[in-house]
């Protein structure tokens, strides 16, 4: 981070912290900081369930935590939410269920912005709201840039020989 704002130049794809986010008047962020809830959580503790309705934005302080997800009849692992991470964007800001369980991999603590003092702080500073969308659109850049590198990655490691067929025997 440090180095992107010497050098200054940002990679329009890259996480923001947290404090760029919320970046908002005193009053709003005043408001905000006295109705975040401290959730702290055990090893194997779920924090919210996929299709509970989404009560607030979440941010992980301290910990890992898992995303997993059950799609038709499978049940996959998302990936993982490191300490600074915000998680749960889409759901909060489209006013929808989880689309995933969030999970403890290890003991932690999160911090959740009530959905109604968010509702709240985008009424008085509407900026807030884009501000989150922006980071939104990052986040899902970036699942498609880790999904599109993992693709790649595995067609180079398959054998030549099955890459090309006509050529075995040869």
């Amino acid at each position: 981070m440090q180095s992107a704002v010497i050098s200054g130049r940002r990679d329009g794809a890259a996480a923001h912290p947290i404090a760029e986010l919320l970046a908002c008047p005193a009053a709003v962020g005043n408001m905000l900081n006295a109705a975040a809830e401290c959730v702290e959580f055990d090893v194997g503790d779920e924090i919210f369930h996929q299709n509970d309705i989404c009560r607030g934005l979440y941010v992980l302080i301290a910990g890992q935590l898992l995303r997993k997800a059950a799609r038709l009849e499978a049940r996959l692992t998302l990936g993982t939410v490191r300490a600074g991470e915000v998680t749960e964007l889409a759901s909060m800001l489209g006013d929808v269920r989880h689309t995933f369980t969030l999970v403890a991999q290890t003991k932690g603590t999160a911090m959740r912005l009530p959905k109604e003092a968010l509702d709240r702080a985008f009424q008085l500073y509407p900026p807030l709201r884009m501000q989150l969308l922006e980071e939104l659109a990052r986040e899902v850049s970036r699942a498609y840039g880790i999904s599109i590198a993992t693709r790649l990655a595995g067609i180079r490691r398959r054998p030549m020989a099955a890459a090309y067929p006509e050529t075995r025997g040869n």
